[in-house]
């Protein structure tokens, strides 16, 4: 963009990171580019009991925008040949038992009926567990630096009951992305890391954009993200900024800045990165809740799960992954053409009851409606847990 525009241009950006911050969030960064020019603010601080502001651009576990980003490498890879997006991902991966009916593009749209590792909630309000994640409290804590591998994960999986048969149904399960993970490993024999790196992280200069496997460091600078929990009675909080991301694998593990997502969405689609019929391919809506592959295609105007086909209705469209996992999370929206886009970075205070999560869909809620909406109310989004 040509010009850095400040609090006194875009007061009611503003306005918006603070009210997030009153909501009980500890700290957000925002990064907007539009016709007007960038816009970045930082609100809250970037660590408990201290002063300091979030950095500017500083680097936070990104969550289920993973998503978004092996999509793209498993959609390029089509594109090169190396993978049909309806083929059975059994015959890459043929050592699971994985139904033969399950094909590439239903991993990536959730639409395998797979069984969710984190965790399954049912329509009827029950729960299964899977592995211990975010949502098992001190389970999680005392756990938060043990390796899983890949293959552990999609096998807890395959040995639940499945939700539905192939193709018949949507339901949001990391399971999908791990396989996906471990299909683009197979077909290319390289780690996801380097075909990430090769297909995206390189050509875009995302220097600041990691793949972190089972490391549980993060690169300086970043905000520091919490967890809350109970023991004998009385509540503690506990930094988990440090923490092995392979509990929840190429489900949310990847560490982004604000910058870096930008540029990543507005490449991808401004159709720097997959041909244009693939592009489509991937921002067709599931008409169950206007899911694409690897991306949420949204009205503005309308709530998470409503896609209005309709010409004439209020707003325009958005494309946009979120995420949130064990005390950070990031935003990630553009318009169609990339030439708009919304990216943030927020840490918080989590906890087993998720108790941010309503917090953290009216924040999505204003944000929307600020950048894409024209400030009207009701400009909706809600992340996708990772967990």
């Amino acid at each position: 963009m040509s010009s850095t525009l400040t609090d006194q241009d875009r007061p009611e950006l503003r306005k918006a990171i603070e009210e997030i911050v009153e909501s009980g969030f500890t700290g957000v960064t925002m990064r907007v580019h539009d016709e007007r020019g960038e816009w970045v603010g930082s609100a809250g601080v970037r660590k408990l009991g201290e002063t300091a502001k979030p950095p500017a651009n500083g680097h936070v576990r990104i969550g289920s925008n993973t998503k978004t980003f092996t999509a793209t490498v498993a959609l390029q890879l089509v594109a090169e040949g190396a993978i049909g997006l309806d083929a059975p991902a059994a015959d890459h991966l043929p050592g699971f038992g994985l139904d033969p009916k399950i094909t590439v593009r239903m991993l990536l749209q959730h639409t395998s009926g797979v069984f969710n590792f984190t965790g399954e909630y049912y329509d009827d309000g029950t729960f299964a567990p899977g592995i211990p994640a975010t949502t098992a409290g001190q389970e999680w804590v005392d756990n938060r630096f043990k390796t899983y591998r890949p293959e552990e994960l999609v096998r807890l999986a395959l040995s639940k009951p499945a939700r539905f048969e192939p193709g018949t149904d949507w339901s949001y399960s990391n399971t999908n992305y791990v396989l996906t993970r471990l299909l683009i490993e197979k077909v290319t024999g390289h780690s996801l890391a380097e075909e990430m790196q090769r297909l995206i992280l390189g050509p875009l200069g995302l220097s600041d954009t990691v793949v972190p496997d089972t490391s549980p460091e993060i690169p300086e600078p970043h905000p520091h993200a919490y967890y809350r929990y109970e023991d004998a009675g009385e509540q503690k909080t506990v930094d988990v900024t440090r923490q092995n991301p392979s509990w929840i694998s190429t489900g949310g593990d990847m560490i982004s800045t604000t910058q870096d997502l930008h540029t990543f969405i507005s490449a991808l689609m401004g159709g720097k990165l997959l041909p244009a019929p693939l592009l489509a391919e991937m921002c067709e809506p599931h008409p169950k809740v206007g899911y694409g592959l690897g991306v949420f295609v949204q009205k503005v105007g309308h709530p998470l799960g409503v896609f209005v086909r309709e010409a004439g209705e209020d707003g325009g469209t958005v494309i946009t992954h979120n995420g949130g996992t064990g005390g950070h999370a990031a935003l990630m929206y553009s318009t169609p053409d990339g030439s708009r886009t919304l990216t943030a970075a927020l840490n918080y205070v989590d906890d087993a009851a998720l108790s941010m999560g309503e917090a953290f869909q009216k924040t999505t809620q204003t944000l929307v409606s600020e950048v894409f909406g024209g400030g009207r109310a009701g400009a909706a989004d809600a992340a996708e847990p990772t967990r």
